[in-house]
């Protein structure tokens, strides 16, 4: 470590003189010292001041631009080191190097690029304000030779993380090298023209998360990259088929476009595309193409729509799917298709296949996910088809304790559907559940939602309503009469929120009046 002082002191000296062999001495000898302990030598060069030096030795003309590159591309490996070297003004002359003819410096400038801007959010609005894209674009379409596009790609891939760049990549023509990669690569056996497909193909679904830069391919449903992106779903290509799905789930992040493609014909698509993977399907494929679906079925015009398309009979071939991150798609995708749908809600309710899955599913402790949306379609059976006869299918399969242990769900959102399904049972087909209701122990977890004060007004509003439906089971009732609820109750008539505190008498009056 002696040694590498000297040669930081000497490399100072070197640098602004330009004795180009004492110059490479010293690039050796970093090389060496971070091949042996990479971050302590980092450190030593961070100290040093050397990296604003290195700069004008990365110059078009400079004999050991490419040492450097290797150097800033070794350091750039340690997160604290991305920073500085964006402080020290490396990415702009970098950027430059692009445009060399020398192999080893664009291989080395590529990876100094590329690990400079990994994971490193500050570095990449850095590189939003260089016009790297442009470059990078310009090198991209220049290259025949697989090694150098695969380089290229590894540094497009985090700078696309960046939705300022993604725009710029859209604007500079990416998409078009893209799709030509695609259309070349697409029928080839050959290991090289398979990754180069999925790294294409990716790259093109990363650039759709961008707001800006989706809109812009969109094009009112009308863009050349739209069109191009649909004919990818009914390929017989498995990573054409999942980035087709994948573009199309984020096409689908607002309402208009979600609605121009309904009419246009793409759930028809994407129902032919989950067909070919019922069986022994491929599992990211179904994924993909339920999380389409789930997003196309959130604009209020396309459920009835999707409905009669038939998504639920195709979206329910997958219910004896093991496979959580199917499971919690396909629950998704149901959730929202019957959201304010009577009838939907009411036939898949009564589907006692399917309740009975759910409740199974509500029981799967190690996927907290599938675990979260099987109790929320539970509880959206029962509010939104208000039927008795789904309420009687979930009280057969044994699915109120669930919803009553949702009751209790650290998510408001979720207490309060549990609260007002449960609601709606006992309104309904109290004599049906009162058993379940009893051994959930319903009436004490909803003494303590009422006492405690962190409870959301809504929760507490619910809890209300909750418990004067209860009161027309005599068992029920018995235990909210040996549980005190009476000064809870009359505590909260003072609440801040009025419909709270307007409940509180109510419940009150109905308490005493039946006490």
């Amino acid at each position: 470590m002696d040694s590498l002082s000297d040669t930081l002191k000497k490399l100072k000296i070197t640098a602004v003189d330009r004795t180009e062999d004492s110059l490479e001495g010293c690039l050796d000898c970093l090389l060496q010292a971070l091949a042996q302990n990479n971050a302590e030598t980092s450190e030593k060069i961070q100290a040093s001041g050397i990296l604003q030096l290195f700069a004008s030795l990365l110059t078009p003309q400079s004999s050991c631009k490419a040492k450097v590159a290797n150097i800033i591309a070794e350091v750039a490996k340690n997160e604290f080191m991305r920073i500085p070297c964006v402080d020290a003004g490396l990415i702009s002359p970098l950027v430059q190097l692009l445009n060399s003819k020398d192999q080893e410096v664009l291989l080395q400038t590529g990876r100094a690029l590329g690990n400079i801007c990994y994971d490193s959010q500050s570095s990449k609005e850095q590189f939003a304000s260089t016009n790297i894209a442009e470059e990078l674009v310009k090198l991209f379409k220049k290259q025949i030779e697989h090694d150098k596009r695969e380089m290229i790609f590894e540094v497009l891939a985090p700078l696309a993380e960046n939705d300022a760049i993604k725009l710029q990549l859209v604007e500079a023509g990416l998409v078009e090298c893209l799709l030509e990669i695609v259309q070349q690569k697409v029928d080839s056996d050959k290991e090289d023209d398979i990754t180069e497909l999925k790294t294409g193909s990716d790259l093109m679904v990363l650039l759709l998360l961008g707001d800006e830069s989706m809109q812009k391919l969109f094009e009112g449903g009308k863009g050349s990259v739209f069109q191009r992106v649909l004919s990818w779903i009914p390929s017989n290509n498995h990573q054409l088929q999942l980035a087709g799905a994948l573009a199309i789930a984020n096409f689908a992040r607002n309402d208009g476009n979600c609605i121009h493609m309904v009419d246009n014909g793409i759930v028809e698509k994407l129902m032919d595309l989950l067909d070919r993977h019922v069986e022994d399907g491929n599992v990211t494929v179904q994924h993909a193409a339920l999380s389409a679906l789930r997003n196309l079925a959130i604009p209020v015009i396309n459920k009835a729509k999707m409905l009669s398309a038939g998504v639920t009979e195709a979206v329910l071939k997958f219910l004896k799917s093991e496979m959580p991150p199917v499971q919690f798609k396909l629950l998704g995708t149901l959730r929202m298709l019957i959201d304010a749908q009577a009838e939907a809600a009411e036939q898949l309710g009564k589907n006692v296949k399917l309740v009975e899955r759910l409740v199974e599913w509500c029981e799967a402790k190690d996927h907290a996910g599938v675990m979260g949306e099987s109790n929320r379609l539970l509880s959206a059976l029962i509010r939104h088809s208000k039927s008795k006869d789904v309420i009687k299918t979930i009280v057969q399969s044994g699915g109120i304790k669930h919803l009553v242990t949702m009751a209790t769900s650290e998510h408001v959102i979720m207490q309060n559907e549990a609260l007002v399904a449960l609601a709606l049972i006992a309104a309904l087909e109290l004599g049906t559940a009162e058993k379940d209701l009893e051994s959930a122990k319903l009436v004490q977890i909803l003494h303590r939602l009422l006492a405690d004060e962190r409870s959301a007004p809504e929760i507490k509003y619910n809890s209300m309503v909750l418990i004067c439906a209860l009161m027309g089971s005599e068992s029920l009732h018995k235990e909210v009469q040996d549980l005190a609820f009476l000064d809870v109750v009359s505590k909260l008539r003072s609440h801040e929120n009025k419909s709270v505190a307007q409940q509180a008498s109510l419940t009150e009056q109905r308490l005493t009046v039946e006490s």
